[in-house]
């Protein structure tokens, strides 16, 4: 069964319910998008989530054939993969008395609603760079999946656009190069996945070019768009330093790579999805256990109190050509 966020929240008779559930579709265009198939119980006594599901490599093809000669045989061909459910969330903590004199700005409200934002920021980080051969709490991501794959573009090559000389010089090289990217795709793209920077430059860039369009999200908030293709800012997440601060770094990263034989700095990715069943979609569990808030109790003894929110998910790519990456855009 298919089913979105928006469903999901129908589906709940508790007001708080229903507002956590709208806070995760505020603060991620992306969970807000995606088709979630409910499909997954736990098996082997409850210790796995396991989601199986085959990914189409090579197409099925027909053509002509003269008369009395056969079809020449061809067939699509599959990949058997699978992914397992992860947990995304986190808690807090609330002395009592912070809450009885925060008045009107709740505090708990106020972690809450933070804590949700983190949770998204965690599973869009997990959604472009996931490895789980890295990290068992962790499934595969884009930037995964598509390494070597016909809708990895410009893997080569890069262009840069770094400054606003660079910009007017290459702008045009630039959006042939996303209609390139958007083209490759099984259908038309959901949304374009980038980081600040980049948005900002494929925003300066469509300006340019007269292809920067507007439109509106679930909550009537306005967005920009390519050819009617909404920007999706993936955030930052936070990195803890060796000082015990903590830095914020874009979820689709800026880098310094090899390209032929140069080291080239300031290197970012652009991502575009194509949401559906059958390309890429989400995954996550029968039942309600979906999205869940955990309020502190403020009528129990203890003088600390604890909450906490959780997603359970993860994302499956059934066909190569249901996702895209343009690589090595060069903004710093």
């Amino acid at each position: 069964m298919a089913i979105t966020l928006a469903q999901f929240r129908e589906g709940r008779a508790d007001y708080v319910d229903q507002q956590v559930i709208d806070s995760f579709r505020r603060n991620s265009l992306l969970l807000d998008q995606l088709v979630w198939d409910d499909a997954v119980s736990p098996n082997g006594g409850g210790s796995t989530l396991t989601y199986g599901y085959q990914r189409v490599k090579t197409p099925s093809m027909a053509g002509t054939r003269e008369l009395n000669k056969e079809y020449t045989a061809q067939e699509t061909t599959r990949e058997r993969h699978s992914v397992e459910i992860k947990i995304f969330g986190g808690a807090y903590e609330v002395d009592r008395v912070i809450e009885s004199a925060s008045g009107n700005a709740s505090e708990i409200a106020q972690q809450t609603e933070a804590k949700i934002k983190a949770t998204c920021n965690a599973f869009q980080k997990t959604v472009i760079d996931g490895d789980s051969a890295a990290d068992k709490t962790t499934f595969d991501g884009l930037d995964k999946a598509l390494r070597g794959t016909s809708t990895e573009i410009n893997a080569g090559g890069y262009i840069d656009i770094s400054t606003s000389a660079a910009l007017d010089a290459n702008y045009k090289q630039l959006l042939d190069l996303l209609d390139e990217f958007l083209a490759s795709l099984n259908g038309r793209a959901s949304c374009i996945m980038a980081n600040t920077a980049m948005i900002t430059k494929l925003k300066a860039a469509a300006r340019r070019a007269g292809y920067l369009t507007h439109g509106e999200d679930a909550f009537g908030r306005k967005t920009q768009c390519y050819d009617d293709i909404p920007f999706m800012d993936m955030g930052y997440y936070p990195v803890l330093k060796e000082n015990g601060t903590y830095e914020e770094s874009p979820v689709v990263p800026i880098q310094k790579r090899t390209i032929g034989e140069a080291e080239v700095t300031g290197l970012t990715d652009i991502y575009a999805p194509v949401i559906s069943l059958d390309n890429f979609h989400g995954v996550t569990v029968k039942g309600k256990g979906f999205v869940s808030q955990y309020l502190p109790n403020l009528k129990t003894p203890g003088a600390v109190k604890k909450g906490e929110v959780e997603l359970l998910g993860a994302v499956a790519l059934k066909n190569t050509r249901g996702a895209a990456v343009l690589r090595n855009i060069k903004i710093k």
